[in-house]
């Protein structure tokens, strides 16, 4: 007989459509402990600009996975994979229900199929030649001295020959997934996109309620550019300068790139003003929204729960609802 699946509670969602107070309603609810799925709250002291919820106003819900690493280190799926797994194993013990809550999709899809990253496929000779071949150090002072100038069209051209529908759906800037493609590929022989979409069709182990938030995309962004002006009212601004004048150079790779802060850098090394760093999180934030609806839109199992014109209590009957006939049936 098939061992019964365990149940997994998904809350999803483009950044700024209101996934927190919701999952603190639903938590109560369902004696959920949350793990944030957020790819930078994880860091210690970017607070604001993740829009991380205050210890204080958790409502006495445990949170797993916020202020895990400290932004000198560096992050990735894998690390999430292992330690979102960590978190629901004792959950579980407790008695209570994990609760995956954020926007990194890609996050969210590595622990809901369990991906196999197949991390023994390395070829880190292979991706020295890459560093060596389409890089050289950056010379600023600050946090992007960390850093690396690629040839991003050298590297994005290379993935094109190597495995055209990996290069079709990663962003060419994304350095770090290009030159694990082009790394897998060279240790195995395989392009990683066969192997990310074998994982995708694996069916997932646990009995997996995946609800997304959805608005209209003028009204995400109206809440988008507000909230943005928010937390520059609660300190963004004083926030990244200690970030950039603490850490410097030490800044991570995967740090550097949060928005809301690496806009404040370019306007702390004088490249622009301040205006203009606020107009750009604005945008960068709004492209990064679209970028996450086009991935949810792309996920197959999510139950699409439309926020608008709804309030919290509303959702949360809806979502509760949906939830109870879920684990009704026999998995």
């Amino acid at each position: 007989m098939e061992e019964k699946r365990l149940p997994l509670f998904v809350l999803a969602g483009p950044t700024g459509i209101g996934k927190t107070e919701l999952s603190l309603t639903l938590a109560k609810a369902l004696g959920g402990e949350i793990i944030s799925a957020d790819s930078m709250q994880v860091y210690h002291g970017m607070d604001i600009g993740t829009a991380k919820l205050p210890e204080k106003d958790r409502q006495g819900i445990p949170h797993h996975l916020l202020d895990i690493l400290s932004p000198a280190e560096e992050s990735d799926v894998t690390l999430f994979q292992r330690l979102a797994k960590e978190a629901m194993q004792l959950i579980r013990k407790r008695g209570r229900l994990p609760m995956l809550v954020g926007g990194t999709g890609f996050y969210l899809q590595a622990v809901i199929r369990d991906i196999d990253f197949n991390e023994n496929a390395r070829d880190l000779v292979y991706l020295q030649e890459l560093t060596d071949r389409f890089s050289q150090e950056c010379d600023p002072v600050g946090p992007e001295a960390a850093l690396r100038r690629w040839d991003i069209a050298g590297l994005s051209a290379l993935l094109l020959e190597t495995d055209p529908e990996s290069a079709a759906i990663i962003p060419p800037e994304n350095v770090k997934r290009v030159l694990r493609a082009l790394e897998f590929f060279h240790a195995t022989g395989e392009k990683i996109s066969s192997h990310n979409a074998r994982e995708k069709a694996r069916p997932s182990p646990w009995l997996t309620g995946y609800f997304l938030l959805e608005l209209p995309r003028e009204e995400l962004y109206e809440r988008i550019d507000k909230r943005v002006e928010l937390m520059l009212g609660d300190g963004l601004l004083q926030e990244a300068k200690g970030l950039y004048f603490r850490y410097g150079e030490k800044l991570s790779r995967t740090a550097a790139k949060a928005i809301g802060y690496q806009e404040l850098y370019g306007y702390f090394r004088g490249e622009y003003p301040l205006e203009e760093a606020v107009r750009l999180i604005k945008r960068n934030t709004r492209h990064y929204a679209k970028r996450q609806l086009t991935w949810f839109n792309r996920e197959e199992q999510v139950i699409r729960i439309s926020k608008q014109k709804k309030s919290t209590e509303e959702l949360a009957e809806e979502i509760l609802a949906r939830w109870s006939a879920l684990i009704a049936k026999p998995s």
